[in-house]
């Protein structure tokens, strides 16, 4: 058996995180406050920390001692060796997220806590519907130009396929404000985060698509203010190593009480 065709060109990610410039990494800064936010929450200390991650300067001081990794296909981990593991906004730019989720777990000891943050499914959705248009107009095709992202309820899937108890996947959106198509795409390349699909086109895309695109952005999604808005979805994830000191769900039919008696109400029957 062969291989399946990788989604995302390694070496191009790289180039664009070399390109990508302090201000525009405000996403990874938002992704440390989510992680933070959610830190905080949690009556545990952890003294074991490793978080993975293509920019480590925006973690420098996120804890004492915490280690930093990049985002490999094998991960720089030993098994059962760290109690927290971040994955700092680079899940969505791998060829095997269940992978990278597996390796952590492993890495964790038990009770040990994992928590993503990553661009979800409604990510430029705007832009990926004015190019799409676009070059259908200009071209009669399409090619691929917007990385796919993941819908919360499959990414929320991925932590049990991983081996995760206690999952949970939640979001929240960030719009940023543009003044037009060509802003937007110089500040994609400061976040390190522009086309990197393996498919992607090679040669140089014609002026008249891009001119069509930012008229249609501006007609379809424009402001008020005569800015254009750009949708980011923050998804975060959690999941804990398997331990036997965490909640365990009861058997089916043990229940002591019945839940109508506690809510207080009538209980009735369902038709067929």
């Amino acid at each position: 058996m062969t291989a399946p065709p990788l989604l995302f060109d390694t070496k191009a990610i790289g180039g664009n995180r070399q390109r990508a410039r302090g201000p525009g990494l405000f996403l990874h800064r938002a992704a440390r406050d989510v992680v933070e936010d959610r830190l905080s929450l949690i009556n545990k200390t952890f003294t074991n920390i490793t978080v993975v991650t293509p920019f480590p300067q925006i973690w420098a001081d996120f804890a004492d001692g915490a280690t930093m990794i990049l985002d490999t296909d094998t991960l720089d981990l030993q098994p059962e060796s760290q109690d927290l593991i971040v994955h700092g906004m680079c899940l969505h730019w791998a060829n095997d997220p269940v992978g990278q989720m597996i390796q952590s777990r492993r890495a964790l000891r038990p009770d040990g806590l994992f928590l993503a943050v990553l661009l979800g499914g409604t990510t430029l959705g705007e832009l990926r519907d004015v190019l799409r248009d676009a070059e259908a107009t200009v071209s009669g095709g399409l090619a691929p130009r917007v990385s796919p992202t993941g819908d919360i309820r499959d990414l929320g899937a991925l932590l049990q396929r991983a081996g995760f108890a206690l999952p949970v996947a939640d979001s929240e959106t960030l719009t940023a404000e543009y003044r037009n198509l060509t802003h937007l795409a110089h500040d994609l390349r400061d976040m390190g985060e522009t086309n990197a699909l393996a498919a992607r086109p090679r040669g140089f895309s014609r002026r008249a698509m891009f001119r069509q695109a930012d008229k249609t952005y501006k007609s379809r999604y424009g402001l008020r203010n005569g800015r254009i808005p750009a949708t980011f979805e923050m998804i975060s994830l959690t999941g804990w190593a398997p331990s036997q000191d965490q909640p365990q769900p009861l058997r089916p039919g043990s229940a002591a009480a019945r839940l109508a008696d506690a809510l207080g109400t009538d209980e009735f029957q369902l038709p067929d």
